[in-house]
């Protein structure tokens, strides 16, 4: 039985105290629990999980506050070992949930806010025989396993190099060997071969007995193990057969120190490409954190002085010089100058900013120098926040990962016992003891699972990454996943679809009246009025207007005196009522009501003048996105609570397949159970907040990024440029990644079911072959290099072609 503490949130009185703990008290395995309301913590002891806890108070609406943590590892070589922290994390008392990428090399920890310290869970992790370390903030905290490797495989190298050369020389150019045997003796040959294996094995190869024996003894068994068996098995027979060779059967007496020695040079020229190409795999990660300077100007005492960012607080003015970086966001208060927010918006065209604007870390600023104040600092930044995002979904673990992650549970134990069972075989069968210990070396190198650990979380490092430089950032990483899986790409309309704003897009004006001297009278009538359709109307007027007094009349009009003539600007029904004929007027009225457009007729003297439409612009992207959404055999829908023929006009000009029109909130969810209904996994794209239930229902919610921080929160992908073809860039991201994916654990799979039963002879009676130990080497280490090399294809997912302008995450030039 165990006691833990963590924290609990919505208690506002001793009742809520009281349901939480009774709650906690019914929760399975909880023998006693306790809630403190003076310091919002829980007290339980028992044999309850953290899930079941989080659960049970969750349902109760006092949920636990939980915490996540992020810690660094290193030694992990394989998906065994990945395996191996998860369950050590998981089987911890207060951890919720735990996810380790061995991409990475980072594990994402969730517990029970209060129950466990970070360093505790770096301690658990160290104690299954990694290196493990908190992350403490938001920078990762790398290691160069570059340098290391390159060293040690170089060293490696040069002490097998005349080894290989004497021993595999000596088999294919028999003079080498005579010359051998004629100066030094074959003895003495063996002897500098096992002084000069010996210390490839204590030296650079001392990483694979240093992790791989412990955990063997543990009877947790690792690639590291596997490695070190098979390289200590040649080692130690070799040795024997140099030193004793009476205890070795008559006939058997041989050395495989070559084998040994190449062996673990092989593996450490696949881990040093490995970790090359692993470093290109976290580019994006770098050029976001690259966008943050290093140094800002703040005023202190008066005057602006150089200070390390991290000393910037909230309000803090701070000066941008020319082609500077702004270095948090912030509000203009002084200057006149023109910003490049490509990273943010993808807009290749800088942003004029002034006093009163607000700007972006990370943008740079254009040739006059601004002033700002501080209004985001540290992780509260746009920036902050997007690293975040990304960091999160490349530390994600996909549920395509699940199968993979079974099989690599027991595949090192299996493996073990296949060796096992193939040496006994060849010891009873086959010719002599060497070729036993060969098929049993060659098992143990060939098998280790590290492509299989690779396939999933290089693709998504590279994939998510490439997608933040393309404006689309996963918030949840199992979303790459199921918009994979999505049938139906649904549109909310306004500001979606649409600019978000209503702008004049027609005007008929009867003969004899001129046309802009027509804009002029409306526009002098609705200037006093706040609605959007006045501000659409005066946006295209021109700059100067009469005066007038003006009467409004509420779901009609307005009505004014101008120069001495009346003026009537509304509805055509208002114009009606006041005894105005819109009969000639009547074509253009129905010709713009079937687009959808909303009206605004004129009348002068009681007689009809013009009238003008109004509508929401669609966004130039739209209409090339939702092709391209077809062309990927993609059903495209629109829900907006806009009027039905608004709606069908848009989705008429647009070729949407289905339209739903004129509902509230609540009718867009029930629009999309429909659709899932009736095709399968929708996605949702929205932008307000009257769209967060729809998002939040959706099987994937797509938020334009220019929308509101609610309908944000509640997506599973954001869409920074606010582009609509975000979403073409989000669905072939996904798509390619998961193509990725499924080929990367193809190939892990078929390496491991393909070459294991030719190393362990099956090839043998028929055609002789026996796979050498060292060519098992070779094929292992390149499977890995294979892998990551498959992932870095990602790098070139193509932009949507209506997007092309857009490189959010891309260097700019100042």
């Amino acid at each position: 039985m165990t006691t833990l503490r963590f924290a609990v949130e919505n208690l506002s009185c001793a009742g809520c105290a009281g349901r939480a703990e009774r709650a906690l008290q019914a929760a399975p395995g909880v023998e006693t629990a306790s809630v403190n309301i003076a310091n919002h913590m829980a007290q339980v002891s028992g044999d309850a999980t953290a899930d079941t806890l989080s659960n049970a108070l969750a349902e109760a609406g006092y949920p636990a506050k939980q915490t996540t943590h992020r810690l660094k590892i290193t030694g992990m070589s394989c998906a065994s070992c990945v395996g191996r922290v998860e369950r050590a994390l998981q089987d911890t008392d207060g951890v919720i949930a735990a996810s380790v990428n061995l991409a990475t090399e980072t594990a994402e920890v969730r517990i029970l806010d209060g129950a466990i310290a970070p360093t505790e869970l770096a301690e658990i992790v160290t104690q299954t025989g990694y290196t493990a370390n908190p992350i403490t903030s938001d920078t990762p905290q790398e290691t160069d396993d570059i340098t290391p490797l390159k060293r040690d495989t170089l060293i490696a190298g040069a002490l097998t190099l005349p080894v290989f050369l004497t021993e595999m020389g000596g088999h294919l150019f028999p003079p080498i060997h005579h010359a051998i045997m004629g100066s030094i003796g074959m003895q003495t040959f063996w002897v500098l071969q096992f002084l000069l294996v010996t210390l490839v094995l204590i030296w650079p190869g001392r990483r694979f007995f240093r992790i791989g024996l412990p955990l063997l003894f543990k009877g947790a068994p690792d690639m590291n193990s596997l490695v070190a068996l098979g390289t200590g098995a040649a080692w130690v027979f070799s040795t024997i057969a140099t030193f004793a060779p009476a205890l070795l059967p008559s006939g058997t007496r041989a050395v495989y120190f070559e084998a040994a020695a190449v062996i673990v040079t092989l593996i450490l020229a696949g881990r040093w490409m490995e970790a090359r190409a692993k470093g290109r795999t976290g580019a994006a990660i770098r050029h976001l954190i690259g966008l943050r300077p290093d140094s800002v100007r703040v005023m202190r005492d008066g005057a602006f002085t150089e200070r390390p960012l991290a000393e910037v607080e909230t309000d803090d003015l701070i000066e941008a010089r020319p082609g500077a970086r702004i270095a948090v966001d912030g509000i203009v208060t002084d200057g006149t100058s023109f910003v490049d927010e490509s990273m943010i918006t993808g807009e290749p065209l800088p942003v004029s900013k002034s006093a009163g604007d607000p700007v972006t870390g990370g943008t740079i600023n254009g040739n006059a120098p601004l002033t700002y104040r501080a209004t985001a600092v540290g992780p509260d930044t746009v920036l902050a926040r997007i690293i975040d995002m990304v960091q999160t979904a490349q530390g994600a673990k996909l549920p395509i990962q699940a199968l993979a992650d079974k099989v690599v549970r027991i595949f090192v134990p299996v493996v073990l016992v296949v060796a096992a069972m193939t040496i006994a075989i060849w010891l009873i069968f086959g010719p002599d003891l060497s070729y036993a210990l060969t098929a049993g070396v060659a098992i143990l190198i060939i098998a280790c699972p590290c492509a299989m650990g690779l396939a999933t979380p290089t693709s998504i490092m590279v994939g998510t990454g490439r997608a933040a430089e393309l404006g689309v950032l996963f918030r949840k990483g199992d979303a790459l996943q199921r918009l994979d899986a999505a049938k139906v790409i649904a549109f909310d309309k306004t500001g979606t679809l649409t600019e978000g704003r209503p702008t004049l897009v027609d005007q008929t004006t009867l003969s004899g009246i001129d046309a802009e001297r027509a804009l002029t009278l409306t526009a002098a009538v609705e200037q006093s009025s706040d609605h959007p359709i006045a501000r659409a109307i005066l946006s295209s007027a021109p700059d100067t207007l009469p005066n007038a007094e003006t009467e409004t009349i509420p779901g009609y009009g307005l009505s004014a005196q101008i120069d001495g003539q009346s003026i009537l600007v509304g509805s055509e029904r208002w114009l009606s009522r006041n005894g105005v004929d819109t009969a000639p007027l009547q074509e253009a009225i129905q010709s713009y009501a079937a687009k959808g457009h909303s009206l605004v007729c004129l009348a002068i003297d009681a007689q009809p003048a013009a009238v003008f439409a109004i509508a929401d612009q669609i966004k130039p992207s739209a209409k090339p996105a939702i092709d391209a959404l077809h062309d990927q055999g993609l059903q495209v829908a629109m829900i907006s609570g806009d009027n039905e023929a608004a709606a069908t006009a848009i989705a008429r000009q647009l070729g949407i397949d289905h339209v739903t029109a004129g509902v509230l909130p609540d009718g867009k969810v029930d629009a999309i159970k429909d659709l899932r209904a009736r095709f399968g996994p929708v996605a949702f794209v929205g932008d307000g907040i009257n769209d967060a239930p729809a998002l939040a229902e959706a099987d994937t919610g797509l938020a334009i990024g220019t929308g509101t921080d609610v309908a944000i929160e509640a997506a599973d992908i954001v869409l920074s440029s606010g582009r609509v073809s975000g979403v073409v860039n989000a669905v072939e991201a996904s798509r390619k990644t998961m193509r990725n994916i499924r080929q990367n654990l193809f190939w892990a799979f078929a390496y491991n079911t393909a070459l294991i039963p030719v190393a362990a002879g099956v090839l043998y009676p028929s055609f002789g072959i026996l796979l050498s130990p060292m060519l098992g080497a070779a094929a292992m280490a390149l499977s890995s290099v294979f892998v990551v090399s498959n992932a870095l294809r990602l790098r070139n997912i193509a932009a949507a072609q209506s997007d092309v302008q857009s490189r959010p995450y891309q260097e700019a030039p100042a």
